[in-house]
């Protein structure tokens, strides 16, 4: 980097805007990493100009959720420093920050100039270039959903709605209100303030079922730029929330009795050389290939609910009559199936999965889902009849809890190629290490129900 001046040229234009007439403080170089968490280091803007390479260990990608180390499946655990390459297309403001910040994604190279294959961005790339190997263009749109909560600063206590302006706390059972949403104005405010200063563009925003519970819709496009903005989304609206007294929260099921928190991912795939859904014929029918894609979330999604649901707490979001699909069915507008076929004009005909859980890293979420739909296409079988009724009925067709999943994830060879088997492993090991962690915590209803009766 020669000077300021050259790489500020490289950045997005709202970034632009929001450093124009000031000088820029500092830069916070991050990378996502398994869980989705930004790891990295900030700088004064004054030394990041002048440096040329950055470098953080590889083991930051082996560390669990809870911050304990996992043994490296390859054997070795000798640290060593992983390359940091800017990506200058992804500066975006931190406004939030009390002297002027600019928030930059980093790609991660091995010291050949090789892409890590354990970090989480380089596998949602490694998805995306097989599809490009075969003419394909994927597309998404996520939604994204969350809780704004009361601040709970001991964690043996139950979370609770946040406090609203009317001085009530925040009720369930108020999906779609405007007025519920007029309740916390003020974080939405700051929400919106937020994203346009990011350049961030916002398809919606609306209550849901929960108590507290919000969506927040993004347009389609380029699913490492989507996942990007998710990856940036969480760290805003946390902000956002802190700012009015109350934390927003990603947990997929954070209040006992409530719905959980999903996000769901909208997909189809787009023919490069001639820019036309390949979902769709001349004629604006469906075609074979949406029918193939359907068939490979059908055969691999058990396999990848691993990335889609990480957490323990995460099978707590898929129970029976809390609007979450525990199955793998389909059917056209209709959401009590796991893979719903939304209304739409044949250019916009797409999928929409509704398993992914808004815990997971966004990067992995949609690699994993990308990767059922590729192998659906490579392997062109027909997915299972439609279902034209009521699919919370049906039996369910993924697992729930934590271990079984790792279990099919471990067995299904096809994903493990696509996704990566170094990232696979490495995914595994960290995966098994959060839960031997849970299993070994007594929790509140074992104290009541088994200290005096058992």
């Amino acid at each position: 980097m020669d000077s300021m001046k050259d790489w500020t040229d490289r950045i997005p234009q709202a970034a632009r805007d929001y450093l124009e007439g000031r000088r820029l403080d500092e830069v916070e170089c991050i990378v996502a990493d398994i869980a989705g968490v930004a790891r990295g280091k900030a700088m004064p803007a004054s030394k990041f100009q002048f440096q040329d390479r950055f470098f953080l260990p590889n083991s930051i990608f082996l560390q669990t959720i809870t911050g304990e180390w996992t043994d490296n499946p390859s054997g070795a655990f000798t640290e060593p420093d992983m390359i940091l390459v800017p990506d200058f297309s992804t500066a975006t403001a931190a406004p939030w920050t009390a002297d002027w910040t600019l928030q930059i994604i980093h790609d991660v190279e091995d010291q050949q100039g090789n892409p890590v294959p354990i970090a989480p961005r380089n596998v949602l790339k490694r998805v995306m270039a097989l599809y490009e190997a075969e003419g394909w263009k994927p597309v998404v749109a996520p939604e994204m959903e969350f809780f704004l909560v009361a601040r709970n600063i001991d964690p043996n206590q139950p979370i609770i709605p946040p406090m609203g302006r009317s001085g009530r706390r925040a009720a369930a059972k108020q999906a779609y209100s405007m007025s519920a949403v007029d309740e916390y104005g003020k974080v939405i405010d700051d929400i919106y303030d937020f994203a346009e200063l990011q350049g961030f563009e916002i398809d919606g925003i609306l209550q849901e079922g929960g108590a507290g519970q919000i969506e927040i819709n993004l347009a389609h496009g380029d699913p490492v730029h989507l996942a990007d903005q998710i990856f940036y989304f969480k760290r805003l609206i946390r902000e956002a929330a802190l700012r009015h007294d109350c934390f927003a929260t990603f947990m997929a099921k954070p209040i006992e009795g409530e719905p959980g928190s999903a996000m769901h991912i909208h997909q189809s795939v787009i023919d490069i050389e001639t820019g036309e859904n390949i979902f769709s014929d001349e004629k604006g029918g469906e075609t074979e290939a949406f029918l193939h894609c359907i068939a490979g979330l059908q055969n691999h999604l058990p396999a990848v609910i691993a990335l889609l649901a990480p957490y323990v707490n995460s099978y707590r979001r898929y129970v029976p009559d809390f609007a979450a699909p525990i199955n793998l069915e389909w059917g056209r507008d209709n959401r009590t199936t796991g893979l719903r076929v939304p209304i739409s004009g044949p250019a916009a005909r797409r999928i929409e999965n509704r398993l992914a859980g808004m815990d997971c890293n966004p990067y992995l979420g949609l690699a994993a889902s990308l990767a059922c739909a590729y192998l659906g296409l490579k392997e062109q079988q027909m997915p299972k009849p439609e279902c034209l009724g009521d699919a919370y009925m049906s039996a369910e067709d993924v697992p729930v809890n934590l271990g079984d999943a790792l279990d099919l994830f471990s067995e299904d060879a096809k994903i493990r190629d696509v996704l990566g088997p170094e990232f696979c492993a490495v995914y595994e090991a960290v995966k098994r290490n959060e839960y031997k962690e849970f299993l070994q915590v007594i929790s509140p209803w074992e104290r009541e129900h088994l200290l005096l009766n058992v």
